[in-house]
C-alpha cells in the first residue's frame, strides 16, 4: 500500500513538472509542424505520446517522427527509397542519395539560422562543399563545446565484464594473448550464468556494416588510431593497408584458435545485429570488440536487470604487452563529411532547418540530454545538475526511455560542456553524477586500476586536426562515390572481407584459408583504393594548411 501511495505521489510531481516545462515560448505557434526522418541504423522507437518530445514541440513549434532500420541492411533500405523516389524529410547523407539527386542544398539558408551556422566553423562548413559548390549535409557528432568531458569511452575497444577481471584479482591485461588466457581460465571455472544459461566467452559482430567489429582491430592492435579504413603515418603522411600486416594474420589466427577451443560464439556468423545485442543484454557475453555507442542500450538493459558484474570496461589491447595504444583519441576534425541531410521530398526546407537550429538552443539541449528539471534531474545551490538513484534507475529503463526521453540522437548536438559553462552536456559526462551512477562492481573495478573514469582505463591521446587534418579517414570513404575507381574497388574489398574473414575464423586449416582470402583480396586490386586514400590525405592537408606534401 505504501509503495502504491508513493507511486501516485511521484506521478503527481512528475505531471506537475511536465506541465510547468510545457509553457510555450513567445515564438511558439499553436500549430506544431510535423517532420519525418529515417536513419539507416538501429535506434529507439519513441512512443506516440513521448513526454519530452511533446514539450520540445510546444517550445519550438515542430517535432519529428524518427524511424530506424529494422529487418534490412542499410543499403537495402536506402535503395528502396531511391527506387521509389519518395523520401522522409531527413535522412543520413550518402553518396547514393547525392547521386540520385535526392538531397537539398542547405548553404543558401545557413545565415538565417545562427545556432546551426555556429555549430561548425567556417573552415569545417567549407570542407562539406560538393563539386557543384553547394553544401548538402550537417555532421551531427564530435563537436566538443569548450572542453572534452568524457567519462565513458564511446568508441572501439575490447570490452570485458567487470566480474571476469574481479575473478582474477584485477590483473594487468594488455595483449591479445593475455586477454584470451584470462577468458579461457574464467570460462573453465564459470561456464554458466547463475540460472544455468551458458556463458559466451567472446562474441563477434560481423553483420552488415557493423562487420568493422571483426575487420578493423589489427589497426588498433598495432597502436594506430581509428582511421577506420587505412593506416596513416603522421610523420610521412603515407597510407598503408592494415588488412595484410603480420598483426592482421596473428589476430585472425588467434580468433581461429579460440573458435576451435569453443571460446567464440559458434553462431557469430549467422547472428544479425539485433541477435548480437540480445546476447549482450542477457549478460552472457564476457568480452567482445565493439563501439560503446552501439551496445549502450544493451548495457542499459543489463543495469536495469541488475545483473551483477555484467557491465563492461574497455581494455586497450595491443598485439604485444607494453605498447602505447590509441583506442581513445580526443579530436575535432577539420575536414567534415556526411551527416544529416534534407531530402527533395521535404515541403518546408526552411522549416526543417529551423527545427534543427532550435534543437541547438541551450534549453532544448538540456531537455534532449538531461530531461525535465525535478523529474529527471535536480540542481544544487551551485547550479550543478545531479540525479537521485531513483532518477538513474528510470533513465536506464527501456520503457521509460521510449515514453519519456527524446534525445533526437541523430540530430546535431554538442559533446563536452553545456552552454552554461558549468555542467556537462550529458549526465554520463558529469563528474559527480558519473561516479554516483556506477554500480559497486564498476566502482571497485575502476579503483583497482587507479582510474576515476572509463576513459582512464585507456591511454589518453589528442589528435590535433590542424596538424593531422586527414583524421579520421573513414569519413572520406563514407562519402566516396561508388562509381569512381576507388569506390568500385572499395566495394569489392568490402565484399571480399565480409565473405572471407568469418571463414578464416572458423577454418579447419587456417593457413590454407588465410592464403585463399589473400588471393581473393589481392585479386580486386586494393592498391587502387589506397592510391585514392593517399590523394585524399594530401587533399585534406592542402585544404587545411594550404600546402600539399611532396
Amino acid at each position: 500500500m505504501k509503495r502504491r501511495i508513493l507511486t501516485i505521489l511521484l506521478g503527481i510531481v512528475v505531471s506537475a513538472s511536465l506541465l510547468a516545462a510545457c509553457g510555450k515560448d513567445k515564438g511558439s505557434s499553436s500549430k506544431v509542424k510535423e517532420f519525418t526522418a529515417f536513419f539507416d541504423r538501429q535506434g529507439i522507437e519513441l512512443t506516440a505520446d513521448n513526454e519530452i518530445k511533446k514539450i520540445i514541440a510546444e517550445k519550438i513549434g515542430a517535432q519529428c517522427k524518427e524511424t530506424w532500420l529494422t529487418g534490412q541492411t542499410a543499403e537495402e533500405a536506402v535503395g528502396m527509397y531511391i527506387a521509389s523516389g519518395e523520401y522522409p524529410d531527413f535522412m543520413n547523407w550518402s553518396p547514393q542519395l547525392q547521386e540520385a539527386g535526392a538531397v537539398v542544398a542547405i548553404d543558401p539558408y545557413l545565415d538565417k539560422f545562427p545556432n546551426l551556422k555556429a555549430f561548425w566553423s567556417e573552415t569545417q562548413w567549407e570542407s562539406l562543399r560538393q563539386e557543384d559548390g553547394h553544401i548538402y549535409s550537417i555532421p551531427q557528432f564530435d563537436n566538443i563545446n569548450i572542453k572534452a568531458m568524457d567519462t565513458y569511452h564511446s568508441g572501439e575497444a575490447f570490452w570485458i565484464q567487470t566480474r571476469v577481471l574481479k575473478w582474477d584479482n584485477y590483473p594487468v591485461i594488455e595483449s591479445l594473448d593475455q586477454l584470451f588466457d584470462l577468458l579461457e581460465r574464467y570460462y573453465a571455472a564459470n561456464p554458466t550464468m547463475p540460472d544455468g544459461t551458458p556463458v559466451i566467452p567472446f562474441d563477434i559482430l560481423c553483420y552488415d556494416w557493423f562487420y568493422f567489429c571483426l575487420e578493423n582491430p589489427p589497426q588498433f592492435l598495432d597502436g594506430w588510431p581509428n582511421n577506420g579504413r587505412c593506416i596513416v603515418d603522421p610523420k610521412t603522411y603515407k597510407v598503408s593497408d592494415y588488412n595484410v600486416t603480420p598483426t592482421a594474420k596473428r589476430y585472425f589466427q588467434k580468433l581461429n584458435e579460440e573458435y576451435k577451443k569453443g571460446i567464440i560464439n559458434p553462431q557469430f556468423m549467422t547472428n544479425d545485429h539485433d541477435q548480437f545485442l540480445a546476447n549482450i543484454a542477457s549478460g552472457r557475453v564476457l568480452c567482445m570488440v565493439e563501439q560503446r555507442w552501439d551496445f549502450q542500450t544493451a548495457e542499459d538493459s543489463i543495469k536495469a536487470q541488475k545483473l551483477e558484474g555484467c557491465t563492461y570496461v574497455p581494455l586497450g589491447i595491443t598485439i604485444e604487452p607494453g605498447m602505447h595504444e590509441m583506442y581513445y583519441a580526443v579530436n575535432e576534425a577539420q575536414v567534415l563529411t556526411g551527416g544529416l541531410c534534407i531530402t527533395t521530398s521535404c515541403k518546408d526546407v526552411e522549416g526543417a532547418l529551423k527545427f534543427v537550429n532550435d534543437l541547438l538552443d541551450p534549453e532544448i539541449i538540456t531537455l534532449r540530454s538531461w530531461g525535465v528539471k525535478d523529474v529527471d534531474y535536480l540542481v544544487d545551490e551551485n547550479g550543478l545538475f545531479y540525479r537521485t538513484q531513483e532518477m538513474r534507475d528510470r533513465a536506464v529503463s527501456s520503457d521509460y526511455k521510449a515514453s519519456h526521453f527524446c534525445p533526437y540522437s541523430y540530430f546535431p548536438n554538442y559533446s563536452g560542456m553545456h552552454p552554461d559553462g558549468k555542467n556537462a552536456i550529458n549526465p554520463s559526462q558529469q563528474p559527480g553524477e558519473f561516479f554516483a551512477s556506477l554500480s559497486k562492481d564498476e566502482q571497485e573495478c575502476l579503483a583497482a586500476y587507479g582510474a576515476k573514469t572509463f576513459v582512464e582505463m585507456l591511454d589518453y591521446n589528442e589528435i590535433d586536426g590542424t596538424k593531422e587534418p586527414w583524421y579520421p579517414m573513414w569519413s572520406y570513404v563514407n562519402s566516396l562515390p561508388a562509381d569512381t575507381p576507388g569506390g568500385i574497388v572499395w566495394n569489392k574489398m568490402e565484399e571480399t572481407k565480409k565473405q572471407w574473414l568469418p571463414q578464416v575464423v572458423i577454418a579447419d586449416d587456417f593457413e590454407k584459408t588465410w592464403q585463399e582470402y589473400l588471393d581473393a583480396y589481392y585479386s580486386v586490386n586494393p592498391q587502387v583504393f589506397f592510391d585514392w586514400m593517399q590523394e585524399a590525405v594530401y587533399d585534406r592537408i592542402e585544404f587545411v594548411t594550404g600546402k600539399r606534401p611532396n
